[in-house]
């Protein structure tokens, strides 16, 4: 029986894969199949892959990796979803359709069905002088819809990397009824320390939801070195598990009772004020 079958709905076991990726799509395939089995082995009923899993991360890597959908990577997916009878978010592949290029991340059901593909919303376009630059609009192209999917427990909402930088996405989704937030994703060195714990607390205790990221393990030889440090934040706003920069599995117990419980001791979700917030702002001078 699957392990999301044998428990109650209001909590269900999260596991976060951190893996090494190297050039060889094979070998990242073929970890990514083991550490699944190692994380539903462990009793998780949905497992998240980091972002670019098959594949090394940088537009110079996007169009040689480039699959469709379904494709190679998303049929091993499929097969460890259902061989292991887990929810399982494959973190972002390079995804070619239509002579585009997008960074796309398919969801399998525990019936190894495709039930979603998020294409990453806003593209990783940034110029820290001095520090780094990177241009993901070079060669990639972005999606321009929300994506969420149901499970037993609860909807989910599913975002990649930059996209968690902004906040009214993650409001959507918790309007839509997601209490749990996931972006698999690889911040920099730079970004990294500064930005990617404090966004996951931000995103996570200003919609009171669960939040999940998945970062690919550090690779000091990569020209694109993943800060790691893969998290998962609860709706308080506390880490509640976290890894490394090395190759791990981090589990977290999601408790919806507890979420239910935050809600109604500091209720800012049923006090949004959703009539306000669409009426036109105040001109400056005229109170």
């Amino acid at each position: 029986m699957a392990a999301w079958a044998k428990q109650a709905m209001s909590k269900f076991r999260l596991a976060v894969v951190q893996m090494k990726v190297s050039g060889v799509k094979a070998e990242n395939l073929s970890a990514a199949r083991r550490l699944v089995k190692e994380a539903a082995g462990a009793g998780s009923s949905l497992v998240l892959l980091p972002e670019c899993f098959n594949s090394p991360y940088g537009t110079s890597f996007f169009a040689e990796y480039s699959e469709r959908m379904p494709g190679e990577s998303t049929q091993v997916l499929s097969e460890t979803a259902k061989e292991n009878h887990v929810y399982l978010v494959g973190g972002s592949i390079p995804e070619e359709d239509g002579g585009k290029l997008y960074n796309s991340c398919p969801v399998f059901g525990p019936d190894g069905e495709m039930i979603l593909k998020h294409r990453k919303i806003h593209l990783f376009d940034i110029d820290v002088p001095g520090k780094i630059r990177f241009q993901e609009s070079e060669t990639l192209s972005p999606g321009n819809s929300l994506s969420v999917f149901e499970t037993p427990f609860c909807k989910v909402g599913v975002g990649i990397c930059y996209d968690i930088r902004f906040a009214e996405l993650a409001q959507l989704y918790s309007r839509k009824g997601c209490q749990l937030l996931v972006y698999p994703g690889a911040f920099n060195m730079t970004t990294g320390p500064a930005h990617w714990e404090l966004l996951q607390r931000g995103r996570a205790l200003d919609n009171q939801v669960y939040v999940a990221t998945a970062s690919p393990a550090r690779d000091e030889t990569a020209s694109y070195v993943a800060w790691g440090h893969s998290t998962v934040v609860n709706p308080w706003g506390e880490v509640i598990s976290k890894a490394g920069p090395e190759e791990a599995i981090i589990y977290a117990d999601i408790d919806l009772q507890y979420l239910a419980d935050i809600r109604k001791q500091i209720p800012v979700i049923s006090q949004r004020r959703d009539d306000l917030y669409s009426v036109t702002v105040v001109q400056e001078g005229s109170r």
